[in-house]
C-alpha cells in the first residue's frame, strides 16, 4: 500500500514516500529530485514536468506555469490580475466569475479550469510514483498554503481525485514541516518545552509558523503568512530593472514578445541566484528579440536597493506570529528556514537581525514540506509503523 506525500508548489512539485524505515524523495524521469510545475500543449501531445519546461520557450502561448496561483481564485481579484500578467497563457474570466485558460491544442481551441490543469498535473506526478515504487499509488497525503480558503483546499481534493488519488488529509506546509523536524529529533527535554520558528518562503509567498515542542509531542502556537510575497517577486525586481534598461540601450520591448519575457525571465532567476552567492553579476542573452544579443550587469548591493521593499515585508508576518504565539524574540529557541526564496543574503542578514540569532537550516529546504506530508500519510495509513507522535 502507497505512503505518499506530494508538494505541490508554484514553481516545483516533490514527490516523498515512506519506505524501508525513513522517507525517500523520489526522482522524476530525468533523475532530478523536483519537477516542474508545468503544463506545455504541443502541436500533437502535452508534455510536463521538465519536458514541459523545456518546451515553454517554443509554445509559450499554450505553456501553463504557476497553477497553485489560479486554484480557486475569481477573475476580477486585482491580485490575479498581477499574477496573469506573468504568464504567456490567454486567460478569460468564466460563466461563473471564475478563470479560464484559453490555448490551442491539436489544432482546436479548448478552455481548461485551473482544476483541469492541476488534476493533469497530479498524473504526472502519480506515473513517476508508480514507475518508482511499482506498485499502484492511492493513498496520499498534500500539502497546501495555510492561507488557502475552502474552495481551493476542495479543488485541490477534487484534481487529485480526477487521477484516481484518495487524499487522506491536507496539511499545511509549515504543519508539514514542523512534523518532520519533530519526529526525527531527539533531544527535547521532558520539562520545559521548547520553542521553533519555521519560516518558508516559497516561490510565491511566505508562510511563518511558532511551533512547541516536547519529547514525542508538537504544538503549532501560530501560523501567518504573506500570499503576495516570495522568490518569483525578486525575480521580477530583476526583470523590471533588465527591460528598461534593453528598452535604452537596445531600442527593445520585451513586454511585446512572449518568448522574449520567458527568456528574460529565466535569466533573471538564475541571475539572482549568483548574486547569492557572488557580489556581482552579468546577464548575456543571444538573441532575444529582434535579432538582437544583449548584455547587462549588477551589483548584490544594487539589487538588494531596488528589492528593498519587499525585504521590508519580511518581518511582518514574523512579528505577527510571534505576537499572536504570545512569545517575545528571546522565548525562540531556534529559526528554521526554508522554502526556495530562503537563499538571499540579504533576507538571512534581516532574519537573523529580527530573532537575535542565527538562523539554522537543518531541513532540507526544498524537500521538507513533502518529507512531513508522507509522515503524516504514514500515521494515517493503518498499515504503517510510526512511532507514537502527538
Amino acid at each position: 500500500m502507497s505512503v505518499v506525500g506530494f508538494d505541490i508548489g508554484n514553481e516545483n512539485c516533490v514527490i516523498a514516500v515512506v519506505k524501508q524505515g525513513g522517507v525517500d524523495v523520489l526522482l522524476n524521469g530525468e533523475s532530478n529530485r523536483e519537477t516542474p510545475a508545468i503544463v506545455c500543449f504541443g502541436e500533437k501531445q502535452r508534455f510536463f514536468g521538465s519536458a514541459g519546461a523545456a518546451s515553454a520557450m517554443m509554445h509559450p502561448k499554450s505553456t501553463v506555469s504557476q497553477v497553485k496561483r489560479l486554484i480557486g481564485r475569481r477573475f476580477d481579484d486585482p491580485d490575479i490580475q498581477n499574477d496573469l500578467k506573468m504568464l504567456t497563457v490567454e486567460t478569460l474570466e468564466g460563466s461563473e466569475g471564475g478563470i479560464l485558460i484559453h490555448l490551442e491544442y491539436l489544432k482546436e481551441d479548448h478552455k481548461f479550469m485551473p482544476v483541469q490543469i492541476l488534476a493533469m498535473l497530479f498524473a504526472h506526478l502519480k506515473t513517476i510514483a508508480e514507475n518508482d515504487l511499482g506498485t499502484t499509488v492511492s493513498d496520499c497525503v498534500i500539502g497546501v498554503p495555510l492561507y488557502f480558503t475552502d474552495l481551493q483546499r476542495r479543488e485541490y481534493l477534487d484534481a487529485a481525485t480526477i487521477v484516481g488519488l484518495n487524499p487522506l488529509k491536507l496539511i499545511h506546509d509549515c504543519t508539514a514541516i514542523g512534523l518532520g523536524y519533530g519526529v526525527y529529533k531527539t533531544d527535547f527535554p521532558d520539562g520545559d518545552p521548547i520553542y521553533v520558528a519555521f519560516i518558508d518562503i516559497g516561490h510565491c509567498d511566505t508562510q511563518v509558523a511558532i511551533a512547541e515542542f516536547q519529547a514525542a509531542k508538537m504544538k503549532i502556537l501560530s501560523h501567518t503568512f504573506d500570499s503576495s510575497l516570495g522568490g518569483r517577486d525578486f525575480d521580477e525586481v530583476l526583470f523590471r530593472h533588465f527591460a528598461e534598461t534593453f528598452k535604452e540601450q537596445y531600442d527593445i520591448d520585451v513586454y511585446s514578445n512572449d518568448r522574449a519575457c520567458n527568456r528574460l525571465r529565466a535569466a533573471c532567476e538564475k541571475l539572482k541566484k549568483v548574486l547569492s552567492a557572488n557580489l556581482e553579476a552579468p546577464l548575456n542573452i543571444e538573441c532575444l528579440m529582434d535579432e538582437k544579443d544583449v548584455s547587462g550587469f549588477i551589483k548584490r548591493e544594487e539589487f538588494e536597493n531596488l528589492a528593498s521593499g519587499l525585504l521590508e515585508r519580511i518581518s511582518i508576518p514574523c512579528n505577527r506570529a510571534l505576537a499572536d504565539a504570545g512569545l517575545s524574540v528571546d522565548k525562540i529557541d531556534s529559526v528554521e528556514l526554508v522554502g526556495s526564496g530562503s537563499r538571499i543574503p540579504a533576507i538571512t542578514r534581516l532574519l537573523t537581525s529580527l530573532f537575535e540569532k542565527e538562523l539554522s537550516r537543518t531541513l532540507n529546504a526544498s524537500e521538507c514540506v513533502a518529507r512531513g506530508c508522507a509522515l503524516q500519510c504514514a500515521m494515517l495509513n493503518p498499515v504503517s509503523r510510526v512511532k507514537e507522535y502527538e
